[in-house]
Formats: structure tokens, sequence, C-alpha cells
């Protein structure tokens, strides 16, 4: 009988010791777009996505920015436009970025859709002058009209901006990467390291988890960058989308799946290395000066977010 008993306290404990984290988190889902039933529309997107005729000298595509062989990014502290000018603002993934409340580190575009139609306007970056032009480009291209019919089928003239924005939101869409993290969050005990377990513990205790939480660890809040000690930056943020003094230095929280891999880090890409990262985040948002071990601990736990694929 003592054994029984034994044998549930473990159970228990097993249980509640996941428990303790599904308020601050949430697994990821197996898929938040229908992709059978979106087949022609994911597959136009995906080809709208990786190619560089969307920009004004056939250089730059979606993927030159966010590579999907590298988590969705450049690994660039800023990114080069079709002219090899550089953009002030570091490219952020396009992994589980459709889980975001909001896109760009300013939270101007609304969603994946709206999201993938700047780049393309963006005098520094692809450099097309205006909606009519990118329209007339590819109705010149045999097969984005074939695509392009299949996907908006019953639409009469379906080569329009606005489509190509649904047709890259889609692929976008199916960027989804679930982790070890998840499978823990789900039960499985074992899908964490005691070092990841460790550091996900202080992680939560000492308040990362305050802005760093939910399904995507972050991207569903803003925050003003140097809440405890002034951070030294010229990009005023969310002020630009919205004119209020409160939104000065303010910024999208970024999410935390795959951050190991999608450095460098913050919203100029100024900061190389996660254990910088973590140091600086604990200092300017969270008034704390922390050791090599809380850093080391939290990088693991960071770690156990990269993509299983």
């Amino acid at each position: 009988m003592q054994i029984i008993f034994l044998l549930l306290a473990l159970v228990a404990s097993s249980y509640s010791y996941a428990q303790n984290y599904i308020q601050s988190f949430e697994p990821l889902p197996a898929s938040i777009i229908d992709e059978t039933k979106n087949a022609a529309l994911i597959a136009l997107g995906k080809k709208l996505y990786l190619d560089p005729r969307l920009s004004i000298n056939d250089t730059i595509s979606c993927s030159s920015c966010h590579q999907l062989d590298n988590f969705g990014v450049d690994s660039q502290p800023t990114s080069l436009g079709y002219d090899g000018r550089r953009g002030s603002r570091n490219a952020p993934t396009t992994f589980n970025a459709a889980l975001h409340m909001a896109q760009f580190w300013d939270g101007r575009a609304r969603d994946v859709e709206e999201q993938a139609l700047g780049p393309i306007l963006n005098p520094i970056e692809m450099g097309m002058p205006d909606e009519e032009a990118v329209v007339s480009k590819l109705k010149k291209i045999d097969e984005y009209q074939t695509m392009f019919a299949d996907a908006f089928k019953g639409e009469k003239d379906p080569i329009q901006y606005k489509n190509i924005g649904r047709a890259i939101g889609a692929f976008e869409r199916t960027l989804i990467t679930p982790s070890r993290f998840d499978d823990f969050l789900r039960g499985d005990e074992n899908a964490l390291s005691a070092a990841e377990k460790r550091g996900l513990k202080k992680f939560v205790r000492m308040g990362c988890s305050n802005c760093h939480h939910g399904i995507a660890i972050g991207g569903n809040s803003y925050k003003k960058i140097g809440l405890f000690e002034p951070y030294a930056t010229s990009d005023l943020g969310r002020y630009e989308v919205t004119g209020l003094e409160a939104d000065k230095k303010v910024f999208k929280v970024p999410g935390l799946r795959n951050i190991a891999k999608t450095g460098p880090y913050f919203h100029d890409g100024s900061v190389a290395t996660l254990d910088e990262a973590i140091k600086k985040m604990a200092r300017y948002q969270l008034g704390r000066d922390v050791g090599s071990g809380f850093v080391e601990d939290v990088k693991a736990f960071l770690g156990s977010l990269t993509s299983k694929q």
C-alpha cells in the first residue's frame, strides 16, 4: 500500500510541475490553417515568398531576409535592400509570426497578410514603385496567371495586390515550429533536461514571463525598451505609428520560439549573442544584474524552444 501511495505522489508531483507553467505558456496547435483546403493558395504564397521578381531589379525576395533554411532570418543586424542599402531595424523571423497580435517591431501591420505587402513597396527593401507596377509585372508571367486563377477561383481578375498578401500570408501560416517545450507543456516531463527546467523556473521567477508568455512566448504586447534604465536608441518605435508620447521607444515584445537560432537580437540587431541579450534584458527591463548561472540556465531553457524539425 505504501508503494502505491508513493507512486501516486510521484505522479501527482510530476503532473503539478508541468501544470505550474500552463497559465504562462500554451503549446502550439498542430496547424493554424487548413493546408488541404488552401493548398493552391499556399503553393502560390510559397512561390511568391521565394521570388526575387517582386523587387524592382529582380534581386530581393521575402526569403532574402527571412530564409526558410535559417529559422526565418538572415542573421544580419539589419538587412540589405535591392540597392545595397540597409534598413534600420532587424528582420524578425517569419516562423510562428502568424501567432503574433501584430507585425513589424512597431506593430503597424495587423497580420502576416498585411505585413507581406509592406516590404515590396519599401524604397529601401524591394523598391517597387507602386501596387500597379507589381501587378503588371506578375501578369506578364504565365505561371502566375495559372496559379492565381487556381488560388482565387471565381475571381474575374485574381492577380490583385491584396491577393499577393493573402497568398504569402497563407504560406507563412504554415511556418509553425513545434519544439520540445511543447512536448513538456503537454505533459512529457522528460522532454526538458534538468538545466532546461532550472532555466524555465528562473525565467518565470525573475519575471521574464510577464512579457514573454502565451503561445508564441511573446508577440502579444508592447513594451518600452529601458523600463528600469534608459536604453540608448534613436528609434522611436511605436510612436512613429501612433504619434502618442507614451509610445516613444515602445516595441512589440518579440516571440522567443527559435530564439537561440535567430540572432543578432533587439530591434536594432545590436546584440550579437543570446548571453548578452539575457543580461541586457534583465538589466534594462527588470532592473536586475544576473550572474553566469542564471544566464546559462535560462539560455538552456530558451534552447528548448528551437524547432524539432
